[in-house]
């Protein structure tokens, strides 16, 4: 089955109005390829703006979202309000959510199913320490964190899982294409065994840490790498090379 490249750019707590104009203009001038679609995480206040200024062969993602619709919970965004503003992706169980703010394996698995059902696309993240791969404990890792959401979600049509190992992430260091690739390869193995092949085939794995204009290409070639969740790349005119991996 061919799948569809995908690269997000999450901008994390970076930015300005002055900067998402910026990179909202570069985006703009930007050819994507055929086959490839793109989408990018701006910080939450600038969400509307960036929706609005973006063309809209471009996605936009919340970096996080809530469990319930509505209510008395200060600071947090729902998915029904995302999809009132036109957002149609979220980044959810990102490893920096799961340490700093100490979100578990099932309250993601949670969140990714309440975003499913308010009609928003999830790219739900999972990946291991530094001291879980030296343990080799990286299969076991990620597959714990993926039961979690599989127990929750029933249709993996508008998943796309990000495999994100913790110790690649802004540290400069990358996961060799073989390490990324042996570890998308065991997770597809792992979702034809225990939810379906279908699903196996169809969702997209892709990977994210440190991932560059000049180490995408080669990611690019393996097999069961489907594109990019890319950090501090997104907000610079490399960008533009990462989303043209795969030509």
């Amino acid at each position: 089955m061919v799948r569809n490249f995908f690269v997000g750019g999450n901008w994390k707590m970076n930015g300005s109005v002055a900067l998402c104009e910026k990179l909202v203009g570069m985006l703009n001038g930007a050819t994507i390829p055929a086959g490839t679609e793109v989408v990018v995480s701006p910080p939450a206040i600038y969400l509307d703006s960036v929706r609005k200024a973006l063309k809209k062969e471009i996605g936009v993602a919340a970096q996080n979202a809530y469990v319930k619709p509505s209510g008395a919970y200060t600071g947090e965004i729902s998915p029904e309000q995302l999809k009132d503003l036109g957002i149609d992706w979220v980044i959810l169980g990102h490893s920096e959510r799961r340490e700093y703010f100490k979100e578990s394996n099932e309250f993601v698995g949670d969140k990714t199913a309440h975003a499913l059902s308010a009609g928003v696309s999830v790219i739900a993240c999972f990946g291991e320490k530094l001291e879980e791969r030296e343990s080799g404990e990286t299969v076991n890792v990620c597959r714990a964190q993926l039961k979690a959401i599989a127990e929750k979600v029933k249709d993996w049509t508008n998943v796309v899982l990000a495999y994100e190992p913790v110790w690649a992430i802004g540290t400069g260091k990358v996961a060799t294409p073989e390490q990324a690739e042996e570890v998308h390869a065991n997770i597809r193995e792992w979702l034809a065994e225990n939810v379906s092949k279908d699903v196996a085939d169809s969702v997209r794995i892709i990977y994210g840490g440190s991932v560059k204009g000049s180490n995408a290409a080669e990611l690019a070639k393996k097999p069961n790498i489907d594109g990019f969740l890319v950090g501090g790349a997104s907000l610079q005119e490399d960008f533009l090379t990462i989303i043209a991996a795969r030509q």
